[in-house]
């Protein structure tokens, strides 16, 4: 067992609080829904990021490479100038929603390096320019722009031409939970001398501005180089500053002068060390020396090719030579950091791939985030704040008042989108499954939490519009995860979490039958469900042409839920039989939603179209008339997830739940024709659950392995090319409707300004495609194949398929012969230059023909099932090797 995983041991044994400090900063708090408390809901507007520096937030904090505890009380980051720019870079700049070609968008270049899962070892780098930052150049070019074009970058600006800029590694070490150490080591990469100050900051989030119970905490300089801080709930901390820096002092306070022109109230502010620096103004700080905020001033001079390193320390209790053993923790965590990695890497024998592996683990853990969203309070306004206005009670998630937010959670991105989101998080846990399983299983029953999950059994989505619907599969994660922490504990599964899971769910799921089945037939709608702008309208605004839209998606995701609960059930049924009625249950339920999609829900109307052996949402207006939408997208392929694998070994130990199948599938023929020859087991004596019989499978793979439509060379496309030639067109009076491929962004803003999906390539799906693919295979097994690439007359296994799917997308990451990354796009900077190409970023989702990454650059969250999927690359070949050397064998 490695260091690491004995902290993590100690940490869920509750004996040592290794997790206490962590990334829990936001990159962006302001432009979020919580901090907004305009009448109009334009959260952009209402904090923009010209105000951040002067504006003390409400609900949370953000910082440059910043931590904090668990709790946001006492945060740590970091603070640059070049001697150029118009502000202090104290955060990562960005474009809004509306200033963005394509929506919001961050425009900086930084990478989160390194992780271990306690934060023992963290790195992360930022690449900072020595010339004055281009905010304004970046703003008027992305606004001249139109949705036809691409986003307007950082690197297009020419700002890193002659590679004029720093880079700058902000790397922490724990000597203890409460013991926290910051290096900073700043490489010039041009080719002349360059200045930076550098600013390592200290600060307290206001809590005492809102509340009157809360009392103000201080910092206080002691000695050269050191500040002792008290917080009344925290207690006292000691920051040691090496080499004696000048230390600058303010208040963690709203800068109402200069915002909103009220008269002074006090002299020292939130942008105190900034309008010290940048504009020069002494008054700014406070030479007492104490305030709520202080930063140690680092003014290097660092020469052409050349590294300068400044070191922090900040720890619970007083220490006589703090900096005596800092480079020997520094390099012992490191050490450590590598010995957790190998561990987890044993068999990947490409170094690229381990890189990538990492960084996508480093990714996934520092994307934390301290999460506070206190409804009531947010509603209702805070005692010693200005009142919200009136249109609050009534406007933006009004209805989840019992909504208490106060957690770590992974977030998507931390800048794009610093708000979890329900399914975005289901997918997280799968890779944060392999590194640490106990924080997985919390962040899947954090969810389903009372003070999270609605009274009506919904989950809360994402704070934009609590009440959206996300795609359930919150189920499958828990089973997933389940499974995984169960290999990890060598075969003893948590059931205590399983079982707790599942009475939660089961609640979320008779929501969805009773809000989202409209008319009681097992046809389900949901709205967008994730697939905004796949679709010929907003499937979660009324329709123009009014009535409902009955989903091949929705209704598939509610299979595939089906599907997980019974399976669930029967793993609590091998140790409390009264589980195997609740297995029966959702078996059941499953069935008649096989019958709907097969028989339309009133045997009537069909999802799966004869003519074209896809499955297409329909349109149901109010004259009665219903009409399938027939575009060729993703939506027609979820209805592949919703397959279970059953062996005889459990049917055995199962016997009530065995006798319940038989009987309905004795007495219920018209059901049991549905279920693809259940009582014909497959390889290995296995049964198969699944929406599709063999025919409808072929069908269905036949279209998504042709290259010309589905299959991509990375992977699986959104939307089928299909359409590139042939764009579906629904003619309206007021206006026509068109769905065309595009493989990268949308270039429609009918569903918003982010909205993006309509051709090109993401993780989640094609993680679900793989593994829908396995579970077909443990049932076929080698005796069913199909033509792969359709019309290539090559015919593989389905696990050969999944294999190869999965190399597909891994593709997208790795270094192909000539070193390229087709992530990276065409871009030579970062596909060549050495201080580039070594470091992937986690795109949102990737162009379907060329596989150039698009949307927000850091979302690893859910592109984070990369890790899994490079894992699984290596087991498959090491396999392949293993039965190359057995076939030798004489």
């Amino acid at each position: 067992m490695s260091p690491e995983h004995l902290r993590l041991a100690e940490d869920h044994a509750e004996t040592a609080a290794w997790k206490k400090f962590g990334p829990y900063l936001t990159e962006r708090q302001w432009g979020t829904v919580r901090e907004d408390y305009s009448s109009d809901g334009n959260a952009w507007n209402y904090i923009t990021h010209d105000m951040a520096r002067r504006y003390a937030y409400r609900w949370g904090e953000e910082g440059l490479g910043g931590v904090s505890d668990a709790r946001q009380l006492l945060c740590l980051g970091v603070g640059l100038w070049n001697g150029q720019d118009e502000m202090l870079k104290e955060r990562l700049f960005g474009l809004t929603n509306g200033e963005g070609n394509h929506g919001e968008d961050v425009k900086e270049l930084y990478y989160y390096l390194d992780s271990t899962p306690t934060h023992s070892y963290m790195r992360m780098l930022y690449k900072y320019p020595q010339q004055a930052f281009p905010y304004a150049q970046l703003r008027a070019h992305n606004a001249q722009r139109t949705r036809q074009e691409p986003e307007y970058e950082l690197l297009d600006t020419g700002i890193f031409d002659e590679s004029r800029y720093f880079d700058v590694f902000i790397e922490y070490a724990k000597a203890g939970p409460e013991d926290l150490l910051l290096q900073l080591t700043v490489h010039n990469r041009g080719p002349e001398t360059a200045n930076l100050h550098v600013l390592p900051q200290a600060w307290f989030r206001n809590t005492w501005a809102f509340e009157h119970y809360r009392p103000r905490p201080q910092l206080r300089s002691t000695g050269p180089g050191t500040v002792h801080l008290t917080h009344p709930e925290l207690g006292e901390y000691q920051l040691y500053c090496d080499q004696t820096p000048a230390l600058l002092f303010c208040d963690n306070d709203t800068n109402g002068v200069r915002l909103y022109n009220r008269p002074e109230e006090g002299k020292f502010y939130k942008d105190g060390i900034n309008d010290y620096l940048v504009e020069g103004r002494q008054e700014a700080i406070n030479t007492a020396q104490y305030g709520t905020k202080v930063a140690a001033h680092y003014q290097l001079t660092v020469a052409a090719g050349q590294a300068q390193t400044v070191r922090v320390r900040l720890r619970k209790t007083p220490l006589p030579a703090p900096f005596a053993d800092f480079d020997q923790v520094v390099a012992q965590r490191r050490q450590e950091a590598d010995a957790f990695y190998a561990t987890l890497q044993q068999g990947m024998a490409d170094p690229d791939a381990r890189n990538v592996q990492r960084q996508a683990f480093a990714g996934m853990l520092w994307s934390k985030q301290f999460y506070y969203y206190d409804l009531n309070q947010w509603l209702d306004g805070d005692p010693k704040f200005v009142a919200p206005p009136s249109e609050r009670r009534t406007g933006r998630n009004n209805n989840w008042r019992h909504l208490y937010n106060a957690d770590i959670i992974s977030m998507p991105d931390k800048w794009e989108y610093p708000w979890y989101a329900a399914w975005d998080l289901a997918f997280h846990c799968i890779p944060l499954a392999m590194v640490d399983a106990e924080f997985a299983k919390q962040q899947l029953r954090l969810l389903t939490r009372d003070w999270y999950m609605h009274p009506n059994g919904q989950l809360p989505a994402y704070e934009w519009n609590l009440s959206d619907a996300n795609p359930p599969v919150h189920a499958w994660a828990t089973w997933r995860v389940y499974q995984m922490d169960q290999m990890q504990r060598n075969g003893h599964g948590d059931t205590v979490f399983l079982e707790a899971m599942f009475h939660k769910l089961n609640l979320n799921f008779s929501w969805w039958v009773n809000r989202k089945d409209r008319n009681g037939r097992n046809i389900f709608e949901g709205g967008f469900l994730g697939l905004d702008n796949i679709g010929v309208f907003d499937r979660s605004a009324p329709l123009p042409t009014g009535g409902h839209i009955e989903q091949s998606d929705g209704t598939s995701w509610m299979a595939m839920y089906a599907l997980n609960l019974m399976r669930i059930a029967l793993e609590l049924a091998l140790t409390n039989p009264v589980y195997q009625e609740m297995a029966s249950k959702f078996f059941e339920h499953f069935l008649y939603i096989v019958e709907a999609m097969t028989k339309g829900g009133d045997g009537q109307f069909n999802l799966w179209d004869e003519e074209d052996n896809f499955y297409y949402d329909v349109l149901h207006t109010p004259d009665g008339v219903r009409t399938k939408l027939k575009v060729r997208s993703i939506v027609g392929l979820i209805p592949l997830f919703a397959v279970e694998v059953l062996d005889d070994t459990l049917l055995s130990a199962l016997p009530e739940f065995a006798q319940r199948l038989r009987w309905l599938l004795h007495n219920r023929p018209h059901l049991a024709e549905l279920v693809s020859h259940w009582q014909v087991p497959g390889q290995g004596a296995r049964h198969r659950l699944s929406l599709l019989r063999s025919h409808r499978l072929r069908c269905l793979l036949t279209r998504m392995l042709d290259e010309q439509e589905f299959l991509s060379e990375f992977g699986i496309r959104a939307l089928s090319r299909y359409h590139q030639e042939q764009p579906y067109y629904f003619p309206m009076a007021e206006a026509n409707f068109t769905v065309a491929y595009l493989p990268g962004e949308s270039d429609s803003d009918m569903f918003g300004g982010n909205s993006n999906w309509r051709g090109p390539i993401w993780f989640p799906i094609n993680y679900l495609l793989i593994e829908s693919l396995q579970r077909f295979y443990a049932y076929y097994g080698d005796a069913f194949q199909v033509e792969y690439p359709t019309g290539s007359g090559h015919h593989c296994t389905l696990q050969e398929i999944a294999n190869a799917l999965t190399e597909r997308l891994n593709k997208l990451f790795l270094q192909d012969s000539t070193g390229r990354r087709p992530s990276f796009g065409t871009n030579e900077r970062l596909q060549y230059d050495p201080h580039f190409r070594d470091y992937p970023l986690f795109y949102e989702y990737f162009h379907g023909d060329d596989g150039r990454g698009l949307g927000a650059s850091h979302q690893t969250g859910w592109t984070g099932l990369l890790a899994c999927l490079l894992t699984s690359q290596s087991l498959t070949r090491i396999s392949a090797e293993q039965d190359a050397k057995a076939g030798a064998v004489p």
